[in-house]
């Protein structure tokens, strides 16, 4: 069944900026700025007033109009990213031989040694808008930040992907570095 038109509404808070032409989303607000490219989705966005969004799918079959949603979601993820941001923290799980990371501020990236025994150093080079620290208050932590939950996101899983247990029994080797928080850079008060 097709529907006529189906919406909704995303609202902009105080000191956000967003400027749309052809469905290219530029969000600005005091972390700095996001863009992101919806041209391969079938809708419209249109700004009704100063603080809302509506995006509207015009004659929309299921799957299309699932799509609201998601480009709703997107919306919100770049209003959240220049406002508060996003940080992900990772903790490293070892039974025996210690893991040992190394944080390369020169090429961007962050290398594993001493993962289950082995010498091969494993490399992962992070996203330009990905800021990586070890924490300060707690041993065996990463801290992960950035304005754009995509690229914090992808680089903490791969990390977590870089140290996965092969041609052992992951029952019994649990081995690895794992997300154990999500939350924002700013904390709510």
């Amino acid at each position: 069944m097709k529907h006529i038109s189906k919406d909704d509404i995303v609202t902009i808070p105080e000191g956000v900026t967003v400027a749309i032409k052809a469905r290219q989303i530029r969000v600005t607000g005091p972390r700095g700025t996001l863009t992101r490219d919806l041209r391969h989705i079938q809708m419209d966005i249109q700004r009704p007033t100063k603080s809302q969004l509506r995006v509207i799918v015009w004659k929309g079959g299921r799957k299309h109009v699932a799509c609201i949603r998601t480009v709703c979601s997107q919306l919100d993820n770049l209003i959240k990213g220049v406002t508060v941001g996003f940080e992900y923290k990772l903790r490293y799980v070892y039974a025996h031989f210690p893991i040992m990371v190394d944080i390369n501020q020169s090429e961007h990236a962050v290398e594993i040694r001493n993962f289950l025994g082995e010498r091969v150093a494993r490399k992962v080079v992070l996203d330009a808008g990905v800021s990586v620290e070890a924490s300060k208050g707690q041993k065996d932590e990463l801290v992960l930040s950035g304005n754009d939950v995509d690229q914090v996101s992808q680089c903490a899983a791969a990390i977590q992907q870089s140290t996965r247990v092969r041609n052992k029994d992951i029952r019994k080797f649990l081995d690895g570095i794992y997300v154990s928080e999500k939350g924002h850079v700013v904390k709510e008060i």
